[in-house]
């Protein structure tokens, strides 16, 4: 006598896989949203820091015109020599997205804002950061100047 699975009992089991997979993969790509926003706060937490640094560091107090470029080193001169701010600017976690920056240096403020994926996150704040910086989910999160 042979001992195997029956076609009704693989297909139960893979009916049972397919409904755990439907439920738990939901959940998996929420987790991974709410890591993405994560990743933006503290970016934006460690870029505040580092202009911080910046302004005390100049003669006349000014903050940078423009965000300094992704990826690499961010230096009071070019080359990453002198005072170094940061061993690499922090872009956004989602490729082809930057983070929204918007300096006033006669007043000494800024602006710092990232999108965020998870439209539930509380830091969040129900508006755009620019007419011309949207964000899809309809949350953003800002940080100014302290």
């Amino acid at each position: 006598m042979k001992r195997a699975f029956t076609l009704i009992e693989l297909l139960v089991v893979i009916a049972i896989i397919g409904s755990l997979s439907a439920l738990f993969l939901p959940n998996f790509m929420a987790v991974r949203e709410r890591s993405r926003d994560s990743q933006r706060k503290s970016d934006l937490k460690q870029i505040q820091k580092a202009f911080e640094l910046y302004k005390q560091d100049q003669t006349s107090t000014a903050f940078p015109t423009t965000l300094p470029t992704s990826n690499v080193c961010w230096s009071s001169t070019a080359g990453c020599t002198g005072n170094i701010y940061m061993n690499k600017f922090p872009t956004d976690p989602n490729a082809g997205r930057d983070y929204y920056y918007l300096v006033n240096n006669t007043n000494l403020t800024y602006t710092l804002c990232a999108c965020l994926e998870n439209k539930a996150d509380p830091d969040g704040t129900g508006a755009n950061c620019a007419a011309s910086y949207v964000c899809s989910s309809g949350k953003s999160y800002v940080v100014n100047q302290p």
